[in-house]
């Protein structure tokens, strides 16, 4: 018998999330490599046969059509693939042998030519050496080696499991390096902690993608800006009744929103993501709980003097894009504020000579009724006239003329009727 109610349907992926993308166990001595490489929507089909092809090479079966990750050994490596929002990783993990650190790298024990056939543009790629501190040589000397003369940046990590060093560059071969001392790691700890290091450097280089669009902005905002503090002195030096200079200062102003609208539209994504991917690196590196070793900066320092300034960059860029936004649409709303209130001074003014028009009109119209009646009655008496005659030729005893002017107010009476009888006609009409 069923306990629960039916399940929801997003249920047992929501449930597994937090175990998905595990990490890869790597016991000391061994070596990995990472690649991050960022992938077009429309490439993923393409990512996804290329990899299914090094699967089946190996005898392994091919990630599934929906796969985010995979994981499984590949000759002697063991890769792991993950799909991230914008980007993909490929981490490599093989137990090392003899030779120099980074001399022999996992990413060389891939088929020739196969991880430069990946699609889409990297990153990130780096090379990593967990060593045994068994392996001694002097650690001045193994770093020398491992990064020459470059400044180097270390800290134990894993409350103390381990060391950890990089330089933070880019190498001849295009990777960047890490070095790891084992110092109480489990093999799963050993790979959890080489993950966030490789995690760092990816997100970190996610993050300030930002920062060559924040740069192209910067001198453009200013531009904005400075075209805006003018606008705003001349709205506020402008007379109000100045409505075509108004309206000219608001298309400019409505040009200026374009302009940063479409700012906006193109680069907030970027922002955003910046944002993200900077907590994301963050996080990652409060994850290493690292101690500090003498004489060395930590990661956390590191990225604090270098890393944070440029995202703080990407942040004002975005945010003044922002205030410049509302502060362009405060003074719009202003403008056509007053744009409106002189049209509408403009309106009254001309509805008020509307107004006048009508009186003189009604005026004139009533003086023209007074003349219609004064023709009327003159052209009926003229009838009455003639009508008189024709009876006194009859033989009716008739003075025309008395009869004609005691006829005249009658007329009038009449006529005035009349003209009153169709004007109110005519205003039933109207209000219809």
């Amino acid at each position: 018998m069923r306990l629960l109610p039916a399940d929801l349907p997003e249920r047992s992926a929501l449930a597994m999330e937090v175990h998905a993308r595990p990490s890869e166990p790597l016991a000391a001595p061994g070596r990995a490599s990472y690649a991050a490489v960022l992938v077009d929507a429309d490439e993923r089909e393409r990512e996804l046969a290329h990899l299914g092809r090094l699967c089946r090479q190996h005898g392994q079966p091919a990630p599934a059509p929906d796969a985010v990750h995979w994981s499984g050994p590949i000759g002697a490596l063991r890769l792991k693939w993950e799909r991230h929002g914008e980007f993909s990783s490929y981490t490599l993990l093989m137990p090392s042998g003899e030779g120099e650190p980074f001399a022999d790298t996992a990413a060389a024990q891939l088929p020739a030519g196969w991880l430069a056939g990946v699609p889409g543009m990297t990153v990130y790629a780096g090379h990593a050496e967990l060593l045994s501190p068994t392996e001694g040589r002097a650690l001045g000397d193994l770093l020398r080696q491992c990064f020459g003369e470059r400044m180097v940046v270390g800290s134990a990590i894993g409350d103390g499991a381990g060391l950890a060093y990089s330089d933070f560059l880019t190498h001849t071969d295009g990777f960047g390096r890490f070095l790891l001392i084992d110092q109480g790691f489990t093999p799963l700890v050993a790979g959890r902690m080489l993950q966030r290091l490789f995690e760092i450097e990816a997100y970190r280089m996610m993050a300030l993608l930002a920062f060559p669009v924040a740069r192209r902005l910067s001198p453009r905002l200013q531009a904005i800006e400075r075209a805006l503090a003018a606008l705003a002195d001349s709205i506020a030096a402008g007379n109000a009744r100045e409505t075509g200079r108004d309206e000219n200062l608001l298309q400019e102003l409505t040009r200026l929103a374009a302009e940063i609208e479409s700012g906006l539209a193109a680069s907030q994504f970027r922002f955003g993501a910046c944002r993200a991917y900077a907590a994301l690196v963050r996080t990652r590196i409060g994850e290493l709980r690292e101690r500090r070793l003498t004489g060395l900066q930590t990661l956390d320092e590191f990225m604090g003097r270098r890393f944070t300034p440029a995202v703080a960059t990407c942040a004002t860029v975005s945010q003044r894009m922002h205030d410049l936004s509302e502060r362009v649409a405060q003074a719009s709303h202003l403008l056509s504020t007053r744009v409106d209130i002189v049209r509408e001074q403009q309106n009254l003014a001309l509805l008020a000579s509307m107004d006048r028009r009508a009186k003189l009109q009604l005026r004139l119209q009533q003086t023209v009724e007074g003349l219609s009646i004064a023709a009327i009655v003159y052209y009926m008496a003229g009838v009455v006239g003639y009508v008189a005659k024709g009876g006194r030729s009859l033989g009716l005893r008739l003075d025309v003329d008395l009869f004609v002017g005691l006829s005249v107010p009658v007329l009038a009476l009449l006529a005035f009727q009349a003209v009153r009888r169709a004007r109110r006609h005519a205003s039933e009409q109207e209000a219809h």
